[in-house]
């Protein structure tokens, strides 16, 4: 045994699991009254929060909850989204954030799943939520979120979420985590093929990348935070955790409208927000209609992938400072981040925004990031062109899926994490995304990037939003169909928009059919390239 090691074993003293939870008990002592949620005129200190959350784990408990039991819920970004994010782990529960788009079906499928035994629902959600446990085998005990904002409907369930809180004590003790590797939540994936897979995250993959969002984004003392992200998304990407470590304030808002979110901004005094490149466009978007910046510079996160860098430039121009990162469910959200180097201050607005597009490098508290040839899993080289797979290290990752082992092992096989992402390692390290594996389109023997086409057609001057799909060919094999939103304003036709792409790219690479019309999105606003696959194989 190492002199190291003699006597010095872990002890309560020196080793306490991490969780993130820890967060709302030391900013209530240290920042008792600095506003920690806002929702519309109503307002909760940090204290008041810790209270709240305190008593809704008690009272969970006197119910019957137990460790690593699953508590639903199904809620817009409304006061209650922010307080169960810790006090249903501070009750030892697993919480179980259910995408609010589902049909009564999934929904069910999850309730089942999970073994729900408990099931909170806002009040404008009653109906699918009523189908779904007619559906379901679990009967968990259900608890109706009333908003007074809303016109008031008949109560739903056992007890009211504020009689739920009534019950509990508030100087109770919370249940902390025996083990950081202990469960915290329970997401789905969205389940475009077959039944969602349940991601499970572990208190100490939580704290550690609520931890980096606040460190890798540079994250101040007190920000002001508008929930323009679900949070049922990835548990709001960690946010709600991060946002209680640095002492911030959350902004809840019921929807996200592009108009309402300007006019928070202003009202607040909202600094950061997180969403897709769909909330960018949006935002930029009404801001461009209104002819006016926002009235002050605002920092948003966005991740997935790389929006195009004419969005980029466009949202800068308004007022919002973009920084790109990329993640999956699997990995917490995101947890790699385009760093940004002040020398590409003095580089021209183009250049800039195709940097920023970059996926980037791993967050700080993430181990490694790195592309590998899929079948070999050796090192592509970084030379900004070789495609392989995004694969991952680390203590930033899920558990697993639940109740399915066979795809847990497959997912980290070989020692990694596999996204299923395909890119490019640059020379100075940063990841860029070229297509999902499944979105690479195969034209005549040659790969084309869907991401790329679709970067060439945000550039058009009439084009809101894009997708880029295969279509079946029977010379080429595929073809790339695009698919456009349009702006307000003169409609182009379909060759003009095969002129201007056929001007800005290789010849081969531009689409051979387009089509017009609203695009579908995913509850996060992304859009639904599935829907837009069956469709363009259904086109004679």
């Amino acid at each position: 045994m190492s002199k190291y090691d003699v006597d010095m074993g872990r002890r309560s003293a020196n080793h306490v699991p991490l969780s993130p939870l820890s967060f709302l008990q030391r900013t209530a002592s240290v920042y008792p009254e600095r506003c920690a949620i806002r929702y519309g005129k109503k307002e909760w200190t940090w204290a008041e929060t810790h209270v709240r959350c305190r008593a809704l784990a008690d009272a969970l408990r006197r119910r019957g909850v137990e460790k690593n039991d699953t508590v639903a819920v199904l809620c817009h970004n409304t006061p209650p989204a922010v307080e169960v994010s810790f006090g249903v782990p501070m009750a030892g529960a697993v919480l179980n954030m259910i995408n609010t788009r589902l049909d009564a079906e999934i929904v069910a499928f999850i309730l089942d799943h999970g073994e729900a035994r408990f099931f909170l629902v806002d009040q404008s959600f009653a109906e699918v939520a009523t189908t779904a446990l007619e559906i379901a085998e679990a009967s968990p005990t259900v608890v109706f979120i009333e908003d007074d904002v809303l016109e008031p409907i008949e109560s739903f369930g056992e007890i009211t979420y504020e009689e739920l809180i009534a019950e509990g004590d508030s100087s109770a003790e919370w249940t902390r985590p025996e083990e950081e590797w202990d469960a915290i939540s329970l997401n789905y994936t969205s389940g475009t093929t077959g039944n969602p897979k349940g991601v499970v995250y572990h208190h100490r993959g939580a704290y550690l990348n609520a931890v980096s969002n606040a460190l890798d984004w540079s994250l101040p003392q007190g920000p002001i935070y508008l929930w323009t992200l679900p949070l049922f998304h990835c548990n709001g990407w960690c946010f709600p955790w991060t946002i209680a470590a640095v002492a911030g304030t959350n902004v809840c808002v019921r929807g996200v409208d592009a108009g309402v979110i300007i006019d928070l901004i202003g009202r607040e005094g909202v600094t950061h927000m997180c969403g897709a490149p769909i909330v960018i466009n949006m935002v930029t978007t009404e801001a461009e209609k209104r002819g006016e910046t926002l009235p002050h510079r605002v920092a948003m996160m966005t991740a997935g992938a790389a929006p195009p860098a004419a969005v980029l430039a466009r949202a800068g121009r308004v007022g919002l400072d973009i920084t790109h990162t990329y993640g999956l469910t699997e990995c917490y959200g995101p947890n790699t981040i385009c760093a940004w180097h002040p020398a590409w201050d003095e580089l021209p607005p183009e250049e800039q925004a195709r940097m920023k597009a970059r996926q980037g490098v791993a967050y700080t508290l993430q181990e490694e990031l790195t592309v590998r040839d899929p079948d070999t899993l050796e090192l592509v080289p970084a030379d900004g062109e070789t495609i392989g797979e995004i694969m991952m290290r680390g203590n930033v990752l899920m558990k697993g899926y639940l109740k399915n082992p066979d795809t847990t092992a497959e997912a980290f096989g070989g020692g990694y994490f596999h996204t299923g992402d395909l890119a490019v390692m640059h020379p100075d390290g940063y990841v860029e995304i070229k297509d999902r594996s499944k979105d690479i389109i195969i034209s005549g023997g040659e790969n084309i990037s869907s991401i790329e086409v679709e970067s060439v057609l945000y550039c058009h001057p009439a084009v809101s939003a894009a997708a880029v799909v295969a279509r079946p060919d029977d010379h080429w094999g595929e073809t790339p169909c695009a698919f456009l939103e349009l702006r307000e304003g003169p409609e182009p036709t379909v060759q003009e928009i095969i002129d201007f792409c056929r001007d800005n790219m290789a010849h081969f690479k531009a689409p051979k059919t387009v089509v017009f019309g609203e695009l579908p999105k995913t509850s996060t606003g992304k859009i639904q390239k599935f829907v837009l696959r069956e469709r363009a194989r259904a086109m004679e």
